[in-house]
Parts: structure tokens; sequence; C-alpha cells
């Protein structure tokens, strides 16, 4: 008969040959710990760390003191190769109404980012505080450079709000670019005079205007090139056809119904973009007004409204989706330059316009 197997007695700890838990080494002081320190933010403590000139002397000395008390590292070799290879991160910031423009500039913008490797981020704000935690989020984001498309192009605010830490900017479509900040547009002044040209060739004297949002240039130089085309041809422009829109489609509704309210009605209204020309389409149909037998109606931008409407809307072409590819090619090139200790010049490139004529258009009624 076989002795039962005697179990074997459970050794202590200390026998088995462990050892305690290792004791947790010094914590890695980071950018954001020495900002914390600061009382600035990280933005400012990486442009005294790389030595950009846009610090105050007060600021980068408060910075270096923080450096110095928490004892931060700076690991050049890692800095060097991220700036080196690390693709652009571009940010879109944005408060436009017309979807159908901003998806244009967006379809451009993707296809140039892709090509050239960079990432495209977007923010959307409405109004200043909007706007102010926007930038927060595309600084928090690492964004080397941020894109402006109307209106934001025009508010030298924000690009002064980006340009303080250190961002590349470029205002797209705007019509009177800043000597200090890149841009992409078209001349819209010239479109809106091929324009009114047009219409007075159909034999149009009574020509109205819905103006665009008051804060984007190109508003005030699209009405400008209208007035000079009436003013050309010896055309008076009655007040009571010359009617405030903001570029959104509501606007349109608005201001096309003041515009049949007045005593004697226009034979043709040039809207200031599709949206509220597609606007005045829809009110013409509304009241039984033929178009283009009865009423001429035509607007600016060629979005893809123009031409889903009926009928399809004479407009001036603005290539927007290339304006994306563009705006994105020479914000990337720009950061590209400044990583490299370059101090690149801002480039304004300008675009050619078409005139799309389209069923919407035809000669003046008798």
């Amino acid at each position: 008969m076989k002795s039962p197997r005697k179990a074997k007695a459970a050794q202590p700890s200390s026998a088995r040959g462990s050892s305690p838990p290792p004791r947790p080494g010094p914590k890695t002081i980071t950018i954001h710990d020495v900002a914390r320190h600061a009382g600035v933010g990280s933005m400012t403590v990486s442009r005294v760390i790389r030595g950009a000139g846009n610090v105050s002397a007060a600021m980068r000395e408060k910075v270096e003191a923080s450096v110095r008390a928490l004892n931060y590292q700076v690991n050049v070799a890692a800095r060097a190769t991220r700036s080196r290879s690390a693709a652009a991160r571009v940010g879109v910031l944005y408060s436009n109404p017309s979807a159908s423009y901003l998806s244009e500039i967006m379809v451009g913008g993707l296809e140039q980012s892709s090509r050239l490797a960079s990432h495209l981020i977007l923010e959307r704000c409405e109004g200043l505080a909007g706007q102010k935690q926007a930038v927060k989020r595309l600084l928090a984001a690492g964004v080397d450079g941020v894109i402006l498309p109307p209106p934001l192009c025009d508010s030298r605010q924000t690009i002064n709000m980006l340009r303080a830490e250190g961002v590349t900017v470029l205002a797209l479509a705007t019509a009177r670019p800043m000597i200090d900040v890149s841009s992409v547009r078209i001349d819209d002044f010239e479109g809106a005079l091929a324009m009114t040209r047009h219409l007075i060739a159909l034999g149009h004297r009574d020509i109205a205007f819905i103006k665009g949002d008051p804060q984007h240039t190109p508003t005030e130089l699209r009405y400008e090139g209208f007035l000079a085309g009436m003013s050309e041809a010896g055309l008076t422009v009655r007040p009571e056809w010359v009617a405030q829109g903001l570029f959104t489609y509501r606007s349109g509704l608005a201001a096309a119904e003041k515009l049949f309210e007045a005593r004697l009605r226009p034979s043709a209204i040039f809207a200031s973009n599709d949206d509220m020309a597609a606007a005045a389409l829809a009110v013409a149909h509304g009241r039984q007004i033929a178009v283009p037998r009865d009423l001429t109606i035509c607007g600016f931008d060629d979005t893809a409204v123009a031409t889903t409407v009926w009928p399809e809307v004479t407009t001036i072409h603005q290539p927007i989706a290339e304006m994306g590819r563009a705006a994105v090619r020479l914000i990337v090139e720009e950061i590209r330059t400044r990583k490299t200790g370059g101090d690149p010049a801002p480039v304004h490139h300008l675009l050619p316009f078409t005139l799309m004529d389209r069923a919407s258009s035809g000669p003046a009624p008798p």
C-alpha cells in the first residue's frame, strides 16, 4: 500500500527570492509643466525654446526662469527630427453661413493636403468669444498654420490672435489682401463689372442689386463693380432697387421681397452670391413671375446651388476648389520654410473668374 504524499509546506515570500516593488523614478518634466509654472501658454514656451523673435524680453525671462526652476531638459535630437519630418498641421477656422461655398473649399483643400501629406483640422466659430475658443482648440491640436475663409479672412483681430501664438496665417477669398498676410482670391470688382456689362448687353436698364454681408470685403467691391458698370453705360441706380443681404438664402428672400414691393419692378436682379440669387428665384416663382421671360436673375460664385435650381443661375464662376488647393499649397510651403529657419515673404495669389451664362438670364422684356 502506497504511502500518501506529503504536501509541501508553503515557502515564505522571502524564501522565494521576490524583491520589493521598484520605487518610481523622477517625473519627466514636460513643456506643459513649464507653461503652468510660468503662467503662460504652451505655445509661448515653445517659442522661447525655439528662440523665436516674437516674444517680449519680460516673457522670455519669465519662461526661462521656470525652465531653470523645474530643470526642464530639451530633447534637441527629437525636436530636430520632428521639425524636419512631421507633416504640417493646417487648421481651417470658419464661420461662413454658406455650406456650399465651404464644401467647395474643402474639396480642393483636402485634395491638396493629401498630395502634400499634411493634415487639415476644421474648427467652426461664431462671434468673438467663439473665435477665441476655436483658436485655443487649434493651438491645443498643434497647428502650424491656419487658413481663414470669409468673413474671418478680413478680421485683423483674429489674424493677430493667431500670429501672436507663432502660427502662420493665410486669408482666403479676401477682396482687400493685407500686405503682411498671404492670400488667395479673385478680382471681385472686375467680376461684378463683367456681369453688369453682360446684363446691359442683354438690353437691361432697370437693374436691381442685392448686397452681401457688410463684414466681408468682397461685398463692397462687388457693389462698386456694379455701380461702375451702370455709370459706364450712363444708367441710374434707383435707391429702392438696392437691398441689403447677408450672403444667406434667408436674407436673400427678405431682400427679394423688398425689391418686388417697390413701386416699379426691375427687369433684372444681380445678387452678390448664388444663395441669395436662388432665394430671389424662389420669390419670383411664388409671385408667378416668369424667369427669364419677365425677369432676369444672376448671382456670383458659381456654387452648387447655381445648378440645382430651375432655371440654372447665370453667375460669375469663382474657382473655389482651386482656391482651396492653392491656399493649402501656399501655407504648407510657408510653414516648411519657417521650420527650416527661413522668413518667407507673403504671397498674394490671384485666380481668374469666368462668366457662366445660363438659363436664368435673357433679353430685357419689352
